[in-house]
Order: C-alpha cells, then structure tokens, then sequence
C-alpha cells in the first residue's frame, strides 16, 4: 500500500512539474532560452522560423561570423551570430522588431527610460544618438550591470544637437522626458 502512493505521489510531481514546464506560452520567444542553443536545436525549435543563414564582417569589418536569422522580414525577426563556423555557440543575439521577443528580465522593445531605470534599480546612462552605438544604455553597476543585455534607445521625439556623437549624454529629468525615449533595439553578448 505504502508504494502505491508513492508511486501515485512521485506521479503527481512528475506531472506538475511537466505542466510547469509548458505552461509559460511566451517561452518560445525568450531570447535567452536560446543562448545554450547549437545551430540545429535552433532550426528543430524554430521550423516554422523560415531560417536564413550566412556570413558577414563584424566589430567594424575585422572579423567575419556566420549568423543565422529567424523569421526575416517579420517583426519576430531575431539575428543570431556565432562564435564558430559549425555555429555551435552563439556570439550574440539581437532583435529590434516589435514582435514577440523579450528578455526574461521583462525588457522589450518599446520599454520606457523611465521603466529601465525602475528595473535596473539605478540611474541609468546612454549614448548619443546618430551613430553605431546610437542610444547605447549604461547600467551604472545597478541590478542588470551583469545580465549580458546590451540595449539600445531611440527618441519618439526629435532630439537637439548635442544628443548626437559618441559620448554619454548629460541631460535634465526634463529633457530626458521630451525625448520620449524608449528601448528600440536588444541585444545580448554570450562572448563577455
């Protein structure tokens, strides 16, 4: 009797702990569900992806990587770029579309200044507009300084001259709300 509710017991646990596992609908497009992910686990999770893959110059035209995108031309359209030619480790992943990706940290594209400082739990810094790392965040050693996220924002509104170029912005709580900044871009760095 006493091992037929345990195994009636270890039953209920194996079931609830499968149903836990399934149960977050919004797992498939959380970009960092796929950062232990090899080229072929991608493409098997991913069929309906319409994958195309490559290769292309990176960090300024000095190293070339192999990159694979999911779902092109879409606003799910996510780009994945490899440590190695057999794409077994993933160097980056970015995505800019207003789809369905998001960080598990709750960021995603359309995310307010205002909510990233909330998440980060410490002011946040961000670059200049108008170039490659146009609206680049600084986390400032708060809570996602080690989350790999790299994040980038864009003003609704038109910014003056001297939010654009290479260096960090210094602006009032005033000016910073004019703007209307919100995360435009995401990227997470798996080579850090």
């Amino acid at each position: 009797m006493k091992k037929l509710f345990l195994l009636l017991f270890v039953g209920l646990v194996a079931c609830n702990s499968a149903k836990k596992a399934t149960s977050n609908p919004n797992a498939k497009f959380t970009v960092e569900n796929l950062g232990s992910l090899n080229a072929m686990e991608i493409s098997q999770r991913y069929a309906d992806a319409n994958i195309e893959e490559g290769s292309e110059m990176y960090e300024e035209g000095t190293v070339e990587r192999a990159y694979t995108i999911l779902y092109p031309g879409t606003e799910d359209e996510l780009h994945i770029t490899w440590e190695d030619r057999g794409k077994s480790k993933i160097h980056d992943i970015r995505f800019s579309g207003n789809g369905q990706w998001k960080s598990d940290t709750g960021i995603d594209i359309g995310t307010t200044y205002a909510e990233l400082t909330k998440m980060n739990g410490k002011d946040i810094s961000f670059y200049g507009f108008g170039w490659d790392y146009s609206g680049a965040v600084l986390w400032n050693g708060g809570k996602l300084e080690k989350s790999g996220l790299r994040v980038f924002l864009s003003p609704e509104n038109e910014p003056g001259n001297k939010y654009y170029g290479d260096h960090i912005i210094k602006a009032s709580p005033g000016e910073i709300e004019s703007m209307n900044l919100k995360v435009s871009s995401i990227m997470i760095n798996y080579s850090i």
